[in-house]
């Protein structure tokens, strides 16, 4: 039986929330969702299992904790930002706004608490390629709502490409910022030192770029037939 933790343990330690939280997180973010266990997240928190189970009833429990109070500021701030873009006039300005709105949120957030950082980006690349069901319908329930709304004012920008379209290329861009903030020393190794990858303001002008010329690019049905060579699949 799980013992909880009482009211002198509570008292004696009341950071200890905190501490599972931190604890979880990272242990998410190396090994991912499924190899770790209650036992092992009390262990690295300095706890007790029953101090979890208190705290967050279940490791999903835990887990939508963490998406809750990092992305709960990261969606306001871009929501807020949007609003702010949809109001620019000129279409090509509007769109580079928009784009902006969605990526300066992510790398501004240098505190673990303020809705990104660069372990909880990679603990969300880590999600979303464990195909784990609870984290993907954590994943949806904190996303799928401000995604829509990016993918809709970017379509009214470009009311010329296709919604699915904009939906494959906005798929990029979510998985270029997560390689960004992860792996910029990728960068700089790349580069022979030439560009700085933890430069955050020069990543995000880059992708901003990037991204705004790809939203751009003809449609899929529009490219040039020169341009679009059939798929050749290989025999063994």
């Amino acid at each position: 039986m799980i013992r909880k933790p009482t009211s002198r343990e509570t008292a004696r330690k009341p950071n200890m929330r905190e501490a599972i939280l931190a604890a979880a997180e990272e242990l998410f973010a190396t090994n991912g969702f499924n190899a770790v266990s209650v036992r092992d997240i009390a262990h690295a928190a300095g706890a007790n299992p029953g101090s979890v189970t208190y705290h967050f009833r279940t490791k999903d429990g835990l887990l939508l904790e963490i998406y809750r109070r990092h992305c709960g500021p990261m969606n306001l701030r871009r929501s807020e930002l949007l609003a702010a873009a949809r109001r620019v006039r000129d279409l090509q300005d509007r769109l580079e706004a928009i784009v902006r709105a969605y990526v300066v949120p992510a790398f501004t957030s240098g505190s673990d608490l303020a809705g990104g950082g660069a372990r909880f980006t990679r603990l969300r690349a880590v999600m979303s390629a464990e195909g784990n069901e609870v984290a993907r319908k954590i994943i949806a329930q904190t996303f799928d709502d401000t995604s829509h709304a990016f993918i809709d004012a970017i379509h009214e920008s470009l009311p010329h490409i296709p919604r699915t379209d904009i939906v494959w290329r906005s798929h990029f861009l979510l998985g270029a910022l997560y390689y960004s903030l992860v792996t910029p020393e990728r960068v700089s190794r790349l580069s022979r030192g030439e560009a700085d990858g933890s430069d955050a303001a020069g990543a995000i002008e880059q992708l901003v770029q990037a991204t705004v010329a790809a939203f751009q690019a003809p449609a899929l049905d529009q490219a040039a037939p020169a341009r679009r060579r059939p798929v050749v699949s290989s025999k063994s």
